[in-house]
């Protein structure tokens, strides 16, 4: 495995991808001397507010430009991505994940997927090429997985891992700094801050989950 595409959806765990996941990640890849390159849809979220109630300020604001301030400029548009150049496709959590990359956080069992987003899942899937997501995005696969009944985790039974059941997913228990492996649909999963209460457990699951994308490579 030399190169993986990041997916992200803003930048914030409120409205986007959550900091702490999407930089553990990256530095778990860079640790196993794999390179990566974000991507983002070219399209606007509506702000959610970090002082106080998570509520929405009324702004908009585009997830490209946001998520670039994660990846520090070295951003593409997620419309470009093409499978074929890279070995693997991940998906950090956040609440972008459930707010914009899908519309999980308003419609729940009856949400949809961004195109861009389930064009990206779906030609990385048929590739037989490894499929990783965390914190709350698994429930992102379950939705475009879920016919394939993959295997994933969202840390404790919850009524996010209820939905994911009900579109066709198994899901696993698991603790944040471990992850769940799907050998057959090749795809891993951690929970992170879905059940995480230290820093240090979001970095020893991203850990679990490359490590997870390292050996599905290798089958």
């Amino acid at each position: 495995m030399k190169k993986v595409a990041i997916i992200l959806s803003g930048c914030g765990n409120r409205d986007g991808s959550e900091l702490q996941e999407s930089l553990s990640l990256m530095l778990a890849l860079d640790r196993h001397n794999i390179t990566y390159q974000c991507f983002a849809p070219k399209t606007t979220f509506k702000v959610v507010s970090y002082l106080g109630d998570a509520v929405e300020t009324g702004e908009e604001r585009n997830i490209y430009a946001e998520a670039a301030r994660i990846a520090r400029g070295n951003i593409l548009d997620l419309a470009s991505y093409q499978a074929l150049h890279y070995d693997g496709l991940l998906l950090p959590g956040g609440m972008g994940a459930a707010r914009n990359l899908s519309t999980y956080a308003f419609d729940g069992a009856n949400m949809k997927v961004l195109p861009e987003v389930e064009r990206a899942i779906l030609e990385t899937y048929k590739l037989s090429k490894p499929v990783a997501a965390v914190c709350i995005a698994p429930m992102v696969l379950a939705k475009v997985l879920g016919p394939m009944h993959v295997t994933l985790t969202l840390g404790n039974i919850c009524a996010a891992s209820q939905i994911a059941e009900l579109l066709g997913a198994q899901h696993k228990v698991c603790i944040p700094s471990q992850a769940v492996i799907d050998h057959q649909n090749r795809v891993v999963t951690s929970p992170a801050y879905m059940v995480a209460n230290r820093i240090s457990e979001i970095f020893d699951g991203a850990e679990a989950v490359v490590e997870g994308m390292l050996q599905l490579s290798k089958q």
